[in-house]
């Protein structure tokens, strides 16, 4: 039987280059005041968490807990969302989708992808050193033309998207208007 570790919430949504919330240690004291008991941090945001060296060292994994629980709180998963919808990237979305990996391989679907894969397995080895059996993460959007709109559109686009039709095909309905 597995407890809930909750409430808890997801660091991402919350993390800034301003205090309270560009660190581990003072979001999680903002999270606890709260009244958050458990934390899920993004792998891919360095001002809070570093995914390579998590990796690699239990001793940094042990720091991060550490910093947690001073806190009250526990870490719930660790967020591979952004990296994980790069191992999948429907052609359309490639563009959009560049943002979210590192500029050296941006521009480069190919190396973008093996990037977030990369990046994945370091996050397993990463929950493993944090003692995690959970994880969070996005598979990808190869069907999510189709499905839903996200990354979410920039405002105006679809208006824009119509104004260029109109643009293009009004000469033509007239032309079909003019010939009855």
């Amino acid at each position: 039987m597995k407890t809930i570790k909750g409430p808890a919430l997801f660091l991402a949504q919350f993390a800034g280059d301003d205090t309270p919330f560009n660190s581990l240690d003072s979001i999680a004291a903002w999270a606890a005041g709260l009244g958050y008991k458990g934390v899920q941090i993004p792998s891919w945001d360095a001002r809070l968490f570093d995914l390579k060296r998590a990796a690699e060292s239990r001793t940094y994994c042990d720091e991060i807990k550490g910093t947690l629980a001073e806190h009250g709180l526990a870490l719930t998963e660790l967020s591979t969302h952004l990296q994980g919808q790069l191992v999948a990237v429907h052609p359309a979305y490639d563009e959009m989708f560049d943002g979210f990996a590192v500029p050296e391989v941006r521009g480069n679907p190919k190396a973008r992808q093996a990037w977030a894969v990369e990046q994945l397995k370091l996050a397993a080895q990463a929950s493993q050193n944090l003692g995690l059996t959970d994880h969070g993460t996005f598979s990808g959007s190869l069907a999510w033309p189709y499905v839903y709109p996200w990354p979410q559109r920039p405002a105006g686009l679809i208006e824009t998207a119509f104004d260029e039709l109109a643009k293009r095909w009004r000469p033509i309905l007239d032309a079909f208007d003019e010939a009855g």
